[in-house]
């Protein structure tokens, strides 16, 4: 009766394998993606990877290290690595307190000053270099002051280009260390307060060790974007060869005349751009 019963209360084998292979092929349905956003995904990426393919397929690989041995751009890439590297260093330097104060304090308007100081990220690089000609030309206020009191002139300098890329990459780090700043464990900080560690050596030994990769990974942006820079460099510092034309500078003046040279310093700083990539893909790239 046991057995006749609980034979009577079962579906059949064919029967449950059907229902199973209908409720994978709905749910393998419900899973594809609607045609409409695929034909869109596969826009963007056409959108992004068709100006990186043509400039690798147009790249003269035959001419291409004699491009980059050649005195101009060999002395725009120095220069360039010297200067993104002070910008870069400025960066962490200012960068770290202001992020530190708008991830743990409660300083008023630090919503206003979180807006401020991330302007350079969507302000046109050449407004933003007006912008610092208006406030550090020799005719400026403080421009004025540093010349006739310290003898320092920004504008048309190596000085000027270091300022132009910090002022563009400080947001960079700021707002990725202040995030790591936000979602970090404070008890472990709190701890160390509680036994007696002063404000400092918390600061030392327990925060920054807790937020060293974003560290790290805002350092890598602010030197990439300092790398970059063309438009408030151009227009803060000038192009003059040997002393403020980087990088980006020489490949705007390589398009007017040698197109193949310009295509190879633009190769230099689209493998700079992939090195970026690689080293922050720990932090950027989830895997699935």
């Amino acid at each position: 009766m046991t057995a006749r019963g609980s034979t009577s209360g079962t579906a059949p084998a064919p029967a449950r394998r059907a229902r199973r292979r209908a409720t994978s092929s709905s749910r393998r349905r419900s899973e594809r993606p609607p045609a409409l956003l695929l034909v869109g995904a596969a826009l963007a990426v056409a959108l992004v990877a068709l100006p990186l393919v043509g400039l690798l397929v147009r790249a003269p690989w035959g001419s291409l290290l004699d491009d980059l041995r050649s005195p101009a751009a060999t002395e725009a890439l120095r220069l360039s690595l010297a200067t993104a590297t002070c910008a870069a260093a400025i960066a962490v330097v200012l960068g770290l307190p202001l992020a530190w104060v708008l991830a743990r304090t409660e300083v008023p308007g630090r919503s206003a000053i979180r807006a401020l100081v991330l302007l350079p990220m969507v302000l046109p690089p050449v407004v933003g270099g007006v912008a610092l000609l208006s406030a550090f030309s020799r005719r400026s206020l403080v421009g004025g002051w540093l010349d006739d009191a310290l003898g320092i002139q920004l504008t048309f300098s190596p000085a000027g280009v270091v300022l132009a890329q910090a002022f563009v990459a400080l947001p960079f780090f700021v707002i990725t260390v202040e995030a790591a700043l936000r979602q970090a464990d404070r008890r472990p900080e709190q701890v160390a307060a509680t036994l007696g560690a002063r404000p400092w050596t918390v600061l030392r030994r327990v925060t920054l060790p807790s937020v060293a990769p974003a560290l790290v990974a805002g350092a890598v942006l602010a030197w990439a974007r300092a790398l970059g820079e063309f438009g408030a460099t151009i227009t803060f510092a000038g192009n003059i060869a040997g002393r403020t034309r980087t990088l980006p500078l020489a490949i705007y003046l390589a398009l007017e005349g040698d197109r193949g040279a310009a295509v190879s310093l633009s190769i230099v700083l689209l493998g700079v751009s992939f090195l970026v990539l690689v080293a922050l893909r720990d932090r950027w790239f989830v895997r699935t």
